[in-house]
């Protein structure tokens, strides 16, 4: 193709470029949406078994 050798990165290749920066986005919206904070998971429950209480 002439003149297709001049471009250093070509139209389908942007687009790609594009969709992947999207769904990159998005995937990091979701899982911060998703994410659970530090301080709900590492909180130790006691566990009356071993203590000897009923």
């Amino acid at each position: 193709m002439p003149g297709s050798d001049d471009d250093p990165v070509s139209r389908g290749e942007q687009i790609d470029a594009a969709e992947r920066e999207e769904v990159k986005r998005r995937l990091l919206v979701q899982a911060e949406a998703e994410r659970i904070p530090v301080q709900e998971t590492t909180g130790a429950v006691p566990d009356r078994r071993w203590r000897g209480e009923p």
